[in-house]
């Protein structure tokens, strides 16, 4: 018979009851593998180490794991893992429901500062998202944009359509449900019913009903004996009674003793089947354990039986598979750009439709908050409108929607193209906050769009590295099939795997980027960072290299270097960027660090941001501006008590070469870190021991040597003393 390969909706039912059991667990980190199997470590008080397994493509399932059965962390996680670890770190988990009787979970996640929903959807293509407290989807594995529903980054998450649930169905509605079929009992059941085909067999069989009876045949105390089925099943599933068993078959495909091997897994199953009596089974303390263990069965099995080629060419990575990975999420986020777009430019077009009815809707409201003044009934006020509306009243005429629990109106004004657009106002405000809230709604739109355009950016290097790797692995064996044969080469296929602490060779792969004669770092989001080192680059950066869309960082402290946030290359057209939060600070960390608040030993210091117009070279009247130093005009953005910490490290990936910068910038690129704040060893000193220490943690220290010798991480400490934190 075919192997399981994917939980149904009576799997899940049962599963969710155990899983709740790790309630208050910890997240650690979030992993990705291939892009289908989602991995959560976390940490459970009384269980120790828990690994939640959720896979999405041609296995679908979701369970704790042994962490015997789970295999090695991948390498350089994807934006999807990335944006998991900034969410889900140090969150507990609060617990998991099944969506009616859907393939579906939902798995809650808590933290002081944010709730993150995780939603698995184990049918069809298979997906997960992730979402904000509102609903609202942050990241998805796969972007869906149907008539029938929309899954992407900045929309409201939407289940698919509510299914009949088999369990909980009255007699009454099974009764009419079975009825309006045209098939027999088994199919209806397994189709209309939701049941899939092995239950729909379980319940005839547990029933007394033949499997192919037609519906218009099946007398009433027929159905009644499907539904008190049913029922039990139900009832076995709420109590908890259940003795999970995992079935095998030999490899001949029966179920008896056979020379063809050690037998092979088909099913999993919370309880005994009647339709799988003939078949030998292992029992199991609980259905997690059985899922489990039959999915790490399952993909052994693969293996062995050749699944995996186990010829020479083997041995070869699967560039292709990756290259079309990274190619599919660059389609995915440019339909998140286009969909933030459309999003910021409706946002707009509403607020600016406000102002053109500006009467008519200043009317509405203040009418309502005049009624409110006066303590009318939102019911009465509803009534009112609806009457005025009645009466021919033009503002009354375009509200279509008094909601007194959320305390807004919704009006519908008619648009440029002749169409309409429903409004939801806030009941206590003008028509002047109203705008600018959609106006400020529009704003963050775009920041979601910048931040998805650093996002592809980060992917557009992640697919040239994949491609670059594919061509150095092609001359690779072709020297190699020109040779005159010796031992496999062996360290071919070390190279492309993950774990770079203890590969045993690291092909360098040297970059020539135009800002490394600055000081630099890209931040968590992928913007570059430059700064001068000395007077004369700060000249240079200033009239060279900074763009009307970049922001321009100085210290309060004296003597700190010129910093430039950059909104794109020095031969790139730039758009407006609303930078977020976390990149502005990273860029003030840089400046502050780099300054002589580090020199003087001072644990943290003030910066400021302007724009690029308010920065110049033309001195008041009488006054001398020195080399390196400017003229700032206006208002500036300050950002005060800012940590003096620098990461320096050595990235393997997408390129080989020494890193520095703030340390959220650098932690999660770099195969190996450390951190530093001002101290007392000389920055020649500091630079040694960052060179010793990281260099110990290689197994290819030669690699090291070559691209982060003390000399090269010596150019991204600050002037002064410095003592490693950790």
């Amino acid at each position: 018979m075919d192997q399981k390969r994917e939980l149904s909706s009576i799997d899940l039912a049962a599963l969710v009851t155990e899983l709740n059991r790790y309630e208050g667990a910890k997240v650690d980190k979030a992993y990705l593998y291939d892009d289908d199997l989602l991995r959560l470590k976390l940490r459970d008080f009384d269980r120790g180490r828990v690994e939640l397994m959720i896979e999405v493509g041609d296995i679908k399932r979701a369970h704790a794991a042994d962490p015997d059965n789970v295999a090695d962390a991948p390498g350089r996680p994807p934006n999807f893992a990335k944006m998991l670890r900034n969410r889900l770190s140090g969150a507990d988990f609060a617990g998991v429901e099944q969506y009616e009787f859907d393939r579906i979970l939902t798995f809650e996640f808590e933290r002081e500062d944010q709730n993150t929903t995780l939603v698995a959807e184990l049918f069809g293509q298979g997906n997960v998202a992730a979402l904000d407290e509102t609903g609202e989807v942050i990241g998805a594995l796969s972007t869906v944009r149907l008539k029938s529903r929309t899954v992407a980054p900045g929309s409201q998450y939407e289940y698919p359509a509510s299914r009949l649930n088999p369990l909980t169905v009255s007699r009454g509605g099974f009764d009419r449900h079975m009825r309006e079929s045209d098939s027999d009992v088994v199919r209806t059941l397994a189709t209309q019913l939701n049941l899939g085909g092995l239950y729909a067999e379980e319940v005839c069989t547990r029933a007394g009903v033949p499997k192919e009876t037609p519906i218009e045949e099946a007398t009433d105390d027929q159905l009644g004996a499907l539904h008190d089925a049913l029922s039990r099943l139900d009832e076995r599933l709420r109590s908890g009674d259940i003795d999970p068993r995992v079935y095998e078959e030999s490899v001949d495909g029966d179920g008896g003793d056979s020379d063809g091997g050690d037998p092979r897994v088909v099913d999993v199953t919370p309880f005994p089947l009647a339709e799988h009596e003939g078949l030998p089974s292992v029992g199991f303390d609980s259905f997690n354990d059985a899922v489990d263990e039959y999915f790490y069965r399952l993909g052994n099995e693969a293996t062995d039986d050749g699944e995996a080629p186990a010829d020479a060419t083997a041995s070869r990575p699967d560039f292709e598979k990756e290259i079309a990975k990274q190619e599919r999420i660059i389609e995915q986020q440019r339909g998140a750009i286009e969909g933030f777009e459309e999003q910021a430019q409706a946002e707009r077009e509403r607020a600016e439709l406000l102002y053109a009815n500006y009467d008519l809707v200043d009317e509405v409201l203040s009418t309502v908050r005049e009624a409110r003044a006066n303590e009318v009934p939102w019911d009465e006020i509803a009534a009112t409108l609806d009457a005025g509306a009645e009466r021919g009243i033009q503002a009354a005429a375009a509200v279509v929607d008094v909601d007194g629990g959320e305390g807004t109106v919704t009006v519908e004004l008619d648009d440029e193209d002749g169409g309409t657009v429903r409004i939801d106002l806030d009941a206590s405000e003008g028509v002047e906050v109203n705008a600018d809230r959609l106006y400020q709604e529009a704003k963050r739109v775009e920041e979601k769009k910048a931040g998805a355009k650093a996002a592809i950016e980060s992917t557009r290097e992640e697919l040239e590295a994949v491609k670059q790797r594919k061509e150095e692995w092609e001359e690779q064996q072709a020297a190699d099939d020109g040779s005159d044969g010796g031992d496999d080469d062996e360290e071919d296929d070390e190279a492309y795997e993950t774990d770079w602490l203890s590969r045993s060779s690291i092909p360098i792969r040297s970059p020539d980027d135009w800002f490394e004669r600055f000081r630099w770092f890209r931040t968590s989001t992928g913007y570059l960072v430059i700064g001068g080192r000395n007077a004369d680059q700060n000249e240079e950066l200033v009239k060279k290299y900074m763009g009307k869309h970049d922001r321009f960082f100085h210290t309060q402290a004296h003597g700190g270097p010129v910093t430039l946030l950059k909104a794109a290359g020095p031969s790139e057209s730039a758009d407006p960027v609303d930078f977020s939060e976390e990149t502005l600070r990273e860029a003030a960390q840089f400046a502050v660090s780099y300054s002589s608040d580090w020199k003087d030993g001072r644990g943290a210091g003030d910066a400021y941001m302007v724009e690029p117009d308010q920065v110049s070279k033309t001195p008041e009247s009488g006054e001398y501006i020195e080399k390196g130093s400017f003229v700032i005009r206006g208002d500036r953005t300050y950002f005060e008590d800012v940590p003096c910490r620098i990461a320096v490290g050595v990235q393997c990936e997408p390129v080989t070469r020494a890193i520095g910068g703030p340390p959220s910038a650098i932690v999660d690129r770099a195969a190996a870190h450390l951190t530093f704040e001002p101290g007392m060893y000389a920055q020649n000193d500091a630079a040694m021991m960052a060179y010793r220490n990281l260099k110990e943690r290689f197994a290819d220290q030669s690699f090291v040597r070559k691209v982060a010798s003390a000399d090269l991480l010596q150019e991204f400490l600050p002037p002064g003393g410095s003592d490693i934190v950790d």
